[in-house]
């Protein structure tokens, strides 16, 4: 079974490979799945671009310093945790985990994004200027 890593998890990819079955049924089935995938395609790209409307690279930034602030902010935290040499407490580690779910979450909504783009189901920002 072959994977996918995205930032920071797996997907499996178990769609059905027909070995077994004649060329013609083959070509069949792929006609259908394509346009299972195409449907797919059409829906994503509908929705998401009514969800998103058209976003610019402004849009892109904001979420990119968003990410790299909550990044800072949670190894500063570690840093400042770790500095007196105690244990950390389960409060405080409770805290940092908080902190690096806020840090993984905005990450992942930027790789979201940009793979939207890549896909094709949101346009790509205009360039600056």
């Amino acid at each position: 079974m072959a994977s996918t890593m995205t930032s920071s998890y797996r997907r499996s990819r178990d769609h059905f490979e027909p070995q077994d079955i004649s060329p013609e049924e083959q070509r069949r089935l792929r006609g259908q799945l394509e346009q299972i995938d195409y449907a797919a395609f059409i829906s994503n790209r509908e929705v998401i671009g009514r969800t998103l409307g058209q976003t610019d690279m402004a849009a892109f930034q904001r979420l990119a310093v968003a990410a790299a602030n909550a990044r800072g902010a949670w190894v500063a935290e570690a840093v400042r945790l770790t500095a007196s040499g105690h244990a950390v407490s389960a409060e405080q580690a409770a805290r940092l985990g908080d902190m690096r779910k806020v840090f993984e979450e905005l990450s992942e909504a930027y790789e979201a994004m940009r793979r939207m783009v890549e896909r094709g189901y949101l346009a790509p920002p205009a360039p600056p200027g």
